[in-house]
């Protein structure tokens, strides 16, 4: 598989293991190399999400997300369409790795550090697919103190199978290596203050999905 060029629109991919996509995010190549693929979006990217995510966010009620898990274990879900909002994000996925990290900005520079915990990437034509599986870690911008989150969808999950015990080990063993990045400031961690400084480039539109095709009418 090809190697992306820096500026090029990439889409992210979380694909349930039936195969049906559960959501989509249109990024920017920052850089890509062996170590890892670093990608970013900023305010007005286009998103698809799964109506109940959607909801959950517009309503402020957490516990539509755990009706989304439900629909998920059902196979029954539906995606809507979305942009990216109030923060810019940077990216960093090594190709291998149960997890990315990530950088959130505001207008007042770095908000936070993110680890999310997920499948590794599979690469495909237009970017990569992986599947997040729910728990994950915040940090502060400093990398003095850090928090745990959602670690009780992360049980619902668990319950729901969504998250196998293959999976779940898989999550235990890339939490001791995040924190072992962390504790001994390596991989970008290592590069903190260059990270802290990052900030969109205002020549960079944001990124959009790619066009869904919609079935031809029947009769042609």
């Amino acid at each position: 598989m090809r190697s992306f060029e820096t500026g090029e629109t990439v889409v992210r991919r979380d694909v349930h293991r039936s195969g049906r996509v559960w959501s989509e995010q249109a990024l920017r190549v920052v850089t890509d190399t062996g170590e890892a693929l670093v990608t970013a979006c900023t305010p007005g990217a286009q998103t698809r999400w799964p109506a109940l995510y959607a909801k959950a966010r517009a309503d402020g009620d957490r516990t539509v997300r755990i009706a989304a898990f439900d629909a998920m274990a059902s196979g029954e879900w539906e995606l809507a369409p979305g942009v990216w909002q109030e923060t810019e994000l940077l990216l960093w996925k090594p190709p291998a790795a149960w997890f990315s990290i990530d950088a959130f900005f505001t207008g007042a520079g770095l908000r936070n550090w993110y680890v999310n915990f997920e499948r590794p990437t599979r690469r495909t034509e237009t970017g990569f697919d992986t599947f997040d599986l729910t728990v994950d870690l915040v940090i502060d911008p400093d990398l003095s103190t850090w928090t745990w989150k959602d670690e009780d969808e992360y049980a619902h999950v668990r319950r729901l199978g969504i998250v196998t015990d293959t999976e779940h080990q898989a999550v235990e063993l890339a939490r001791a290596q995040v924190l072992a990045l962390l504790d001994e400031r390596a991989g970008p961690f290592a590069d903190a203050d260059r990270w802290a400084s990052w900030r969109w480039n205002p020549a960079w539109p944001p990124p959009c999905l790619p066009r869904v095709r919609e079935p031809a009418p029947e009769g042609r």
